[in-house]
C-alpha cells in the first residue's frame, strides 16, 4: 500500500525512480481507507535528503500511511528553503491539537552542545511531553534518542574522543522481540555521531530495556513502555552514499573524523560502499509500523492516550 504524501513533496518524484510506489494527497482522498497517521519532526539540516530516506523505508509496509512533516517555530533551518519549509512542513503549534498513531524524531546537528544550550530544547521538551498523550509510538533517531532518553529518563550523554563512524555489527539482546521479528542473530547499523549514552546508565533504569548492542558501537537500540518509545542510536534510514558524503565533506576540515569503519569495499575510499544494512532497516521500520503502531493504536484515533 503507498503513503500519502504532500502534494509535490520533492521525494516522490526521486522514489519513483526507484520503482517505490508513493501517492500524493489529491489520489489518496479518493480511497476509503482510515491510514495510519506519522508525524515526522525533522531536525536534520538536509530535509529533502531525510524525507526521502525515511518515506523510503516507510514505503514497505503495506499499510497506508499519512505523512505530517512537523517544524519547530523556535528555530529555522539555515540549509532548506524556506519555501519548502513552508510548502511542506507545519509548526508545532498548529500540529499539537491532532493525535498520530506514530511519530519519528530524526538526530540533529547539536551534539556537543549540552542538551539545555540547544535554541529549540525547551520546545522540545514540550513536544516529548506531548508524544506521550498524542502518539501511540515514537521512535527517537541518534541526538534525538540521546534528547529523549535524557528528557524522560534522565540518561546522560558522553563526549566520545573521536567520532563513531562507520557500518558496525549490532548483537540482540532481546532476540525474540517483535521489533527483531525476520532479522539475521547479527545486523548491521550505520552510526555518525560524536556522543553516546552507555549501557550502565541504561541498565540500571528499570523502565528500559536494552534490546541491541555492539562491542564497537556501544549501545544500539532501546525500548520502554512495552514500544512506545524506542530510541535507536544510529542510522538505519541512511541510503548508501550518506557517510561517503559525510566523510568527503570532514576531509581536511575536522581532525576527529576517521575513516568509517566497515563501509568501503576493501576499506578503501576509492571504492564503493558495500552496503550490509538496508534489509534490516526495511524489516526494522516494517516490524515497527506492524507491531507497535498498527496493531497497538486504537480504531478510533481519538482514544490515544
Amino acid at each position: 500500500m503507498p503513503l500519502r504524501l504532500p502534494d509535490r513533496l520533492p521525494a516522490i518524484d526521486l522514489l519513483k525512480h526507484e520503482n517505490i510506489f508513493v501517492m500524493d494527497d489529491t489520489r489518496a482522498h479518493s480511497q476509503d481507507i482510515r491510514p495510519l497517521r506519522i508525524a515526522i519532526l525533522n531536525l536534520m539540516p538536509l530535509k529533502v535528503t531525510t524525507e526521502t530516506d525515511l518515506v523510503r523505508l516507510l514505503s514497505n509496509t503495506p499499510l497506508q500511511l499519512e505523512i505530517s512533516f512537523m517544524k519547530l517555530h523556535s528555530h529555522t533551518p539555515k540549509n532548506t528553503p524556506i519555501e519548502h519549509m513552508m510548502m511542506f512542513y507545519k509548526d508545532f503549534e498548529i500540529m499539537r491539537h491532532e493525535k498520530y498513531d506514530g511519530m519519528i524524531v530524526t538526530g540533529a546537528p547539536v551534539e556537543m552542545l549540552d542538551f539545555e544550550q540547544v535554541a529549540y530544547w525547551d520546545e522540545l521538551k514540550d513536544i516529548f511531553a506531548w508524544s506521550r498523550t498524542h502518539v501511540t509510538s515514537t521512535l527517537y533517531i541518534c541526538w534525538a534518542a540521546q534528547a529523549g532518553l535524557y528528557y524522560h529518563y534522565g540518561i546522560p550523554k558522553y563526549p566520545l574522543a573521536e567520532k563513531m563512524f562507520g557500518i558496525f555489527p549490532q548483537r540482540k539482546v532481546v532476540p525474540l522481540s517483535p521489533i527483531f521479528r525476520g532479522f539475521d542473530d547479527i545486523f548491521y547499523m550505520p552510526q555518525s555521531r560524536h556522543s553516546e549514552v552507555r549501557r550502565e546508565d541504561i541498565l540500571a533504569c528499570p523502565e528500559l530495556e536494552l534490546m541491541a548492542e555492539s562491542e564497537q558501537s556501544g549501545v544500539g537500540i532501546v525500548m520502554a513502555r512495552g514500544g512506545r518509545e524506542i530510541f535507536v542510536t544510529g542510522h538505519l534510514e541512511y541510503a548508501p552514499d550518506t557517510l561517503d558524503r559525510e566523510y568527503r565533506r570532514d576531509l581536511g576540515v575536522r581532525d576527529d573524523v576517521p575513516l568509517p569503519y566497515n563501509y568501503y569495499r576493501d576499506n578503501d575510499p576509492a571504492q564503493p560502499p558495500l552496503v550490509t544494512w538496508r534489509s534490516h532497516a526495511n524489516l526494522f521500520y516494517n516490524n515497527w509500523v506492524n507491531y507497535y503502531v498498527y496493531q497497538t493504536t486504537p480504531f478510533n484515533i481519538d482514544d490515544i492516550g
